[in-house]
């Protein structure tokens, strides 16, 4: 197929550039690179079934010849992001999703959206169902972002439902991995950084929030397989084991050999207390459920990290 890839240049827009690659496919990245970056791409400038495009999605959307899918993942995707870009997470989410969808009726390409476990706020239902209609707080700081998705998915099932177009949905819970950017604001490379500098941990409140990483591998093998079925609406992909942030930090300090410790500082505003995916549609659907492990994963991940800082 010939794949269109926005946000080809982030985090996961360019490792789903190395998957589709790797299956055979020609893809097109495109990224106005206002959180992404090029050194996430670099390696594929040789290849001849890749292609780089500089361009803003919130602005129309023109490429030649056919297209056979879009993969929609342009969008600023940390608290820090979307807390100094509100006004352009936004239109991404509304302008950029509508451009796409433009795009894929144009081309009578398959679409695939990048939404969020960000859609279910914070949440009164845990572990989080797709089914779950989520509690956001469409006025706080956070609420541009989760807004901003929960727009994307209800005019992405409108054009699937008034002109037919092939849609799919994925509901990302936390990721993390290897291109992560070290100042993005998560708790992985918050945490990985400040570890690395032999600096304490900053955990917010006492550290009993809960989440759930995923290994991006294993999450862009599940947006691959839900690219390739025939399931139209929401699915979570996300690894359920959950523990809380205070453990975490535990376990970042243990693979760092960091004796700085921890420090705590008051809860953001809006800050999700729990965050745990139920992945069971994803499993009966999709057959995928998440094979790395955390400490596994988060060793590749500080390795790489250290690498970055170089020490």
């Amino acid at each position: 197929m010939r794949i269109l890839v926005t946000g080809g240049a982030g985090f996961l827009g360019s490792h789903l550039c190395d998957r589709l690659l790797a299956e055979g496919h020609d893809v097109i990245a495109m990224d106005n690179l206002i959180t992404g970056s090029t050194d996430n791409i670099a390696h594929l400038s040789g290849n001849r079934r890749f292609q780089y495009i500089h361009h803003d999605v919130t602005n129309y959307i023109y490429l030649k010849g056919p297209l056979d899918a879009i993969l929609h993942f342009a969008s600023p995707a940390s608290p820090i992001d979307y807390l100094e870009l509100p006004i352009q997470t936004l239109k991404v989410g509304s302008l950029g999703t509508h451009n796409a969808l433009g795009l894929a009726l144009a081309k009578e390409a398959r679409l695939l959206l990048a939404s969020t476990s960000e859609v279910y706020g914070d949440p009164m239902v845990h572990p989080q169902q797709e089914s779950y209609w989520g509690n956001v707080n469409p006025i706080g700081p956070r609420g541009v972002y989760d807004e901003a998705k929960r727009f994307a998915e209800a005019m992405t099932m409108a054009y699937h439902r008034s002109h037919g177009i092939d849609t799919r949905i994925v509901r990302i819970f936390n990721t993390y991995g290897p291109r992560m950017r070290l100042r993005d604001g998560r708790v992985v490379p918050n945490f990985v950084g400040q570890a690395l500098r032999s600096e304490p941990l900053t955990v917010y409140g006492e550290g009993k929030q809960t989440r759930s990483f995923c290994y991006v591998s294993d999450l862009i093998d599940g947006i691959y397989r839900l690219l390739m079925s025939d399931e139209t609406e929401p699915v979570n992909i996300g690894n359920p084991a959950e523990l809380t942030i205070f453990d975490f930090a535990q376990v970042i300090n243990e693979l760092t050999s960091n004796p700085a410790g921890i420090r705590f500082e008051p809860l953001p505003v809006d800050d999700p207390k729990q965050r745990q995916p139920d992945i069971s549609k994803a499993r009966r659907v999709l057959g995928w459920e998440p094979k790395i492990d955390l400490r596994t994963g988060m060793a590749q991940t500080v390795a790489w990290f250290r690498r970055q800082l170089d020490v």
